[in-house]
């Protein structure tokens, strides 16, 4: 054979491949993923409290560090070390890195593998009617192979996507658990801080408790009031201070647990006493259509949805042939001295094609299980839609509701006030008992207290409708398919 014609068969075989592979990169078969709908309605059906309005979709209010809109320089310190040092949100980051690194695992099936061996010797001897030639000979060989798998039916790029749909998905996850502890870290030290608002209160009343038991003292070595009136106010006495130690308690376990959320232990973290004292700040709401691109355990639930459709494509691909290519090259010669030289240069290549024509049904239940899995992501992500709806429309309701009671139990505090006022000029001039006394103190303690434990709970309230919300984040944030697919340091948007 002519070296002109070895070329020519060369370029022949090389021109089939190419197009073989051009043909093949347009077609995929399976269904293409199409987020589906979701239940929204057109507005929350809890309003916020009065003075609120409603934020439009572009807002840029609640962006990022959310905390900030608290303006407490303390906490804002603290929240800036969860995403740094929290453990469970480092490990978070370590399972996102390892699914972006496993779409690069199914990114190379997409090019040939590649092999060499190493350098190898033989002998053998002639004159056995195989060979021409009689007498002991050895061969040097350099072999390359190269095999290839042929995405025919799109199922290694549909494994590719899915790779990276699911990094997605783990994004989303790892931006969840970040606003998850920031959200708890918000409302551990609201909640601190609002035992040290019921720690003061407990003090401010011990030392008034303290100043009625002198008085009642003094009007029983009068002869003025009873043993029972002293024994009845050293008891509310000994109480209130009960209580204030207990409190003690709450206060050592939130210091402890906002110390676990930023990564230390609990021995290397001392908050300063300091009672609550501003009111929650407004939160922008926007409408709940963008709920849907703000919540990043939506964003989870819609990417897995995605994940597991292709999955049904790759199922589907499974009943058609699969094409196989397969080179080899390589050096040989039966001198080592001349192993290296162009002229013992070989070359083969071959294709194949495989297809399995009973399986008892097996592939047709791959196919089930597939569509299967996606009706359940897709359940799963319309009941992650309406618990985010829920969370929002308890917190709001929340909110305004509590707003309501401030301001109904500052009125009540100030009747128990003037009764108890009242009541001890009627004690101190002989025409009421210590009982009456004590229980309008008991009365007013029990207002003041319900008063610190509510705006406690609105500022914990508005934490959690803030996290409700999405907490700033956006689902524009997440990297590109096509970015996670091409590259092992995809680009955000």
């Amino acid at each position: 054979m002519t070296k002109p014609n070895r070329l020519w068969k060369r370029q022949l075989v090389l021109t089939a491949l190419l197009g073989t592979l051009l043909i093949a990169t347009g077609c995929m078969v399976g269904p293409n993923y199409k987020r589906p709908p979701a239940p929204v309605p057109l507005a929350f059906k809890e309003k916020p409290p009065d003075g609120w309005k409603e934020a439009q979709p572009n807002d840029a209010a609640l962006k990022g560090k959310w905390w900030e809109i608290y303006n407490d320089p303390k906490l804002n310190a603290l929240e800036e070390q969860v995403s740094i040092s929290n453990q469970n949100v480092l490990s978070a980051e370590g399972q996102y890195r390892a699914a972006r690194a496993e779409v690069q695992v199914a990114r190379s099936s997409l090019f040939p593998t590649v092999g060499i061996n190493g350098p190898s010797a033989g002998t053998g001897q002639g004159g056995t009617g195989l060979l021409p030639s009689a007498g002991v000979f050895s061969t040097y060989q350099i072999p390359f192979d190269v095999s290839y798998q042929v995405d025919l039916w799109g199922s290694i790029r549909r494994n590719v996507r899915a790779n990276a749909e699911t990094a997605q998905a783990t994004e989303a996850q790892l931006e969840n658990v970040k606003l998850t502890y920031q959200a708890d870290l918000a409302s551990d030290y609201f909640e601190l801080h609002g035992t040290d608002g019921q720690i003061a209160l407990l003090q401010s009343t011990v030392d008034s408790y303290a100043e009625y038991l002198k008085l009642t003292q003094a009007r029983h070595d009068s002869g003025i009031a009873s043993g029972a009136d002293v024994a009845q106010a050293q008891t509310q006495l000994d109480s209130a201070k009960e209580q204030l130690i207990d409190f003690g308690v709450a206060r050592a376990q939130y210091e402890h647990a906002i110390a676990t959320l930023i990564g230390k232990p609990p021995a290397e973290l001392s908050i300063p006493p300091e009672p609550l004292k501003n009111q929650p700040p407004q939160v922008p709401i926007a409408v709940p259509s963008t709920l849907l691109e703000r919540r990043p355990d939506i964003a989870l639930a819609e990417r897995q949805m995605a994940a597991v459709n292709e999955q049904i494509g790759i199922a589907e691909a499974a009943f058609y042939p699969a094409l196989t290519l397969s080179a080899g090259a390589g050096l040989a010669s039966s001198s080592f001295a001349r192993l290296f030289s162009w002229a013992g240069r070989f070359w083969s290549a071959s294709a194949g094609l495989s297809d399995t024509l009973y399986d008892a049904g097996r592939r047709r239940a791959q196919v089930k299980i597939a569509q299967a899995n996606f009706d359940t992501a897709m359940a799963n992500y319309r009941q992650s839609v309406l618990n985010a709806f829920q969370q929002v429309e308890d917190n709001l309701a929340a909110l305004r509701v509590l707003e309501q009671e401030t301001g109904a139990t500052n009125e009540t505090i100030q009747a128990a006030q003037t009764a108890l006022n009242i009541t001890t000029a009627q004690y101190k001039a002989g025409t009421a008992t210590y009982l009456q006394v004590e229980t309008s103190q008991t009365a007013l303690f029990g207002e003041q207290a319900a008063l610190v434990n509510l705006l406690t709970r609105r500022m914990t309230a508005s934490v959690f409708l803030v996290e409700a919300l999405g907490g700033g984040w956006d689902s524009s944030q997440l990297p590109e398919v096509s970015a996670l697919s091409a590259s092992d340091k995809p680009s955000k948007n």
